[in-house]
């Protein structure tokens, strides 16, 4: 049986596999967006940035990184990315 903590990685893997979901490919607006309130709600992201998330969830092939490094938010959540 997994622990707590193998059970929360796991979780925490998943989730960033789907904030990394391709352009383009149906829903993976929502699918990143989804993805970001997850990271939201653990301190890992800060309100500017989800909010670009959310105005590109239903954009499927806008890439939300560029908007926010355009807006001057998520500096810590761009690093993460390794997006400059």
């Amino acid at each position: 049986m997994a622990s707590q903590a193998e059970d929360l990685e796991a979780e925490a893997a998943e989730q960033w596999q789907l904030v990394n979901t391709p352009l383009g490919e149906m829903w993976s607006g929502r699918t990143r967006y989804a993805a970001a309130m997850y990271f939201f709600k653990r301190g890992g992201m800060n309100a500017e940035t989800l909010e670009v998330y959310r105005i590109c969830a239903r954009l499927d092939q806008e890439d939300p990184l560029p908007i926010i490094r355009d807006r001057g938010v998520g500096k810590d959540w761009l690093k993460r990315m390794g997006h400059r």
